[in-house]
């Protein structure tokens, strides 16, 4: 591994997350599906809070916040950064339907700062629900 950013990308309009969001079994893929539907779960109040039309969406960012976090616990992050070399992760969302990229302020330079870009990343997507 001997690069300085790796991006998380989720996309707004993902089937994946749509089925998770309205419960909808599809086969094989339901095993994948199963860890958008724990997000969900863990956001549950902020889901909640969602009005429905944007949840799908909301979703995408949190999915994609969450998966920033578990690549920062893989032994290969791990031993990387034990070593000194300066990797960073990021969360973004792209939209399929205009191109834009959402970049959910997840950026992780190293092990010490993950819970604080966690709190400020899900503090962002809230900020948004609310407005």
């Amino acid at each position: 591994l001997h690069v300085e950013h790796l991006m998380v990308v989720g996309h707004y309009g993902c089937g994946g997350v749509l089925a998770a969001v309205e419960g909808i079994r599809v086969g094989l893929a339901d095993n994948w599906i199963r860890h958008v539907k724990d997000v969900a779960l863990k956001h549950k109040d902020l889901m909640e809070a969602t009005a429905p039309e944007w949840r799908h969406d909301v979703l995408c960012e949190l999915n994609a916040i969450e998966q920033v976090v578990n690549i920062a616990h893989t032994t290969v992050l791990q031993d990387a950064w034990a070593r000194g070399q300066k990797v960073q992760l990021h969360g973004w969302c792209y939209s399929l339907n205009n191109g834009l990229i959402t970049n959910l302020q997840m950026s992780v330079p190293d092990v010490a700062g993950l819970g604080e870009a966690h709190r400020q990343a899900v503090a962002l997507v809230a900020s948004r629900v609310r407005q």
